[in-house]
């Protein structure tokens, strides 16, 4: 059984460290906002990063922004690196859990997943990388179940509402659920918004590197998971969806890989029956479509040389027509902002027998909640580890490296982000 208390020699539930980043920054707020749902109703917490001073005035914005003038004297500071890894270390010896915001974790993550690991703290992280989520896995899930540590990946926007979502449906449907497709589709508020360049650079070298993804996958040798019911289409490129009355392309997230690997889990450790799941996001109209094409057609000729993807870390707002930016969207863009996850499933409703015939049931959930980068993924990703410290014994008997339905399946997280504002519905 994993351990979820402080102690002494590790006086922290949570650290966050690259709290002065700009996500970093609005998960402190949302540790300090939800502080009195720790164990007990209290909650330990430190932020930590390279900078001293840039920590201390996040604390200081925190403390301004939530009217909690006790934050200064409250929040414990430690100066950590990712270059350094004693201080790694040292960061690690004193928490419970990290909350890891230092991205793109292709570059940055691997040296804190060891840390944790080495010195029995669990790890979150809100990664939409399946280079990155997936080769953490293949390293370090044995050692991380030695040592009682769960490793958590894609703990933000990316991947709980879709991994979540297909398990709620999975558990509303009255019967054998065989196959989800969600659609996604994301409003600006009257001010506009934007996404941080963090993710665009994400995107970049994702692409970029899609071949040694490729090569990782075939080390795991999986073999393919059983398919119950009619076989899962996949869609256009590009195509309009009734769905969601828009055009529409594939997710180009984690939320697929996230997905399977959680499906593969509860399957193989379970004996549940898994659910194909395809992920699609809506673009909009045809003026949309066509300067999405255009942006497309730049990005893939750039993202293959070196030179074209400095120009595209160089120039996010030109090359993504404004849809990335160096300063992320005001605190005004993203209050205007929110997301809507329309998940379409279907399967054998009960009495009926899943190896005869073409499923007959179908079931639609709704998750909904504000803006999806910096005001959703602070609160997944808080809730999570609440989670973690409240329900040790709904989570799985070893530690590892998990998807966030495999940990959580049982537990009340979708409850917890109920409350906090990311809906769950059938509709």
């Amino acid at each position: 059984m994993a351990r979820v208390e402080t102690s002494s020699s590790r006086p922290y539930h949570l650290v966050i460290f690259g709290a002065s980043g700009f996500t970093g920054q609005f998960v402190v707020e949302e540790v300090a906002r939800t502080a009195s749902e720790g164990p007990k109703g209290n909650l330990k917490w430190a932020v930590a990063g390279r900078s001293k001073s840039k920590l201390e005035k996040v604390v200081e914005q925190a403390a301004g922004a939530l009217s909690k003038p006790e934050l200064r004297t409250e929040v414990d500071i430690i100066v950590a690196d990712v270059e350094e890894p004693d201080s790694l270390a040292a960061m690690c010896k004193q928490a419970v859990i990290v909350l890891n915001c230092v991205g793109p974790y292709r570059f940055y993550g691997e040296p804190v997943v060891k840390a944790c690991v080495e010195n029995g703290a669990h790890h979150i992280d809100i990664s939409g990388e399946p280079q990155f989520l997936e080769s953490m896995q293949l390293n370090y899930s044995s050692q991380a179940a030695e040592k009682g540590v769960y490793i958590i990946g894609s703990c933000g926007f990316d991947s709980i509402p879709a991994d979540m979502g297909v398990l709620y449906t999975r558990d509303q449907f009255k019967g054998t659920l065989t196959a989800v497709e969600s659609f996604l589709t994301v409003s600006a508020g009257p001010d506009g918004g934007c996404i941080h360049e963090g993710t665009w650079q994400s995107a970049i070298y994702g692409f970029a590197d899609s071949q040694k993804l490729q090569s990782l996958r075939r080390q795991f040798n999986h073999k393919p998971l059983p398919t119950v019911g009619s076989k899962i289409k996949r869609r256009g490129a590009l195509f309009y969806s009734n769905e969601i009355q828009q055009y529409t392309v594939p997710f180009m997230g984690s939320d697929p890989s996230v997905v399977k690997r959680t499906q593969r889990f509860l399957t193989e450790e379970h004996g549940a029956t898994p659910v194909q799941y395809g992920a699609y996001a809506g673009v909009g109209g045809i003026g949309s479509v066509i300067k999405l094409m255009f942006a497309g057609m730049m990005f893939w000729f750039l993202v293959k040389f070196s030179f074209g993807r400095n120009l595209l870390i160089k120039h996010p707002e030109f090359f993504s027509f404004g849809l990335f930016s160096k300063a992320g969207p005001t605190r005004k863009q993203m209050e205007g902002a929110s997301f809507q996850f329309a998940l379409y499933g279907e399967g054998y409703t009960d009495g009926e027998d899943p190896s005869q015939g073409k499923p007959s049931g179908k079931i639609r959930t709704l998750v909904q909640g504000p803006e999806p980068g910096y005001v959703a993924t602070p609160i997944a990703m808080v809730q999570a580890a609440l989670t973690i410290l409240n329900e040790s014994t709904a989570l799985p008997k070893k530690g590892g490296v998990y998807t966030p339905g495999a940990v959580f399946a049982k537990t009340t997280l979708v409850d917890r982000l109920n409350k906090h504002g990311i809906q769950f519905s059938v509709i």
